[in-house]
């Protein structure tokens, strides 16, 4: 009896455990959690990009938001072969188009 009872309080902890972790992974790209609410999945925005941190040419590449993050905004951005490459993007390298 007491096998039993251990073992079913071993799996409701287990259960308990999967059900909680996954939410940490979910508030790092919730929306209402960002500290920016300023930007939306599928906006339009502008990125601009420099090719070195240093650099002073600052090019403005047309993106779409694609995730959310604490600090980033992951955006999808179309290369010169017209296939799209994902990069994540500090906000404040963000503009709204």
């Amino acid at each position: 009896m007491a096998m039993k009872l251990f073992q079913i309080a071993l799996v409701v902890l287990m259960l308990l455990i999967n059900l909680v972790s996954p939410l940490s992974t979910w508030a790092d790209e919730a929306p209402h959690l960002s500290k920016h609410p300023d930007y939306f999945v599928g906006q339009k925005v502008v990125w601009l990009y420099k090719a070195r941190a240093d650099s002073d040419n600052v090019q403005r590449i047309p993106a779409e938001v694609v995730k959310l993050g604490s600090k980033q905004v992951q955006v999808r951005v179309r290369k010169h072969n017209n296939e799209f490459v994902n990069r994540w993007v500090n906000r404040d390298r963000l503009e709204n188009h």
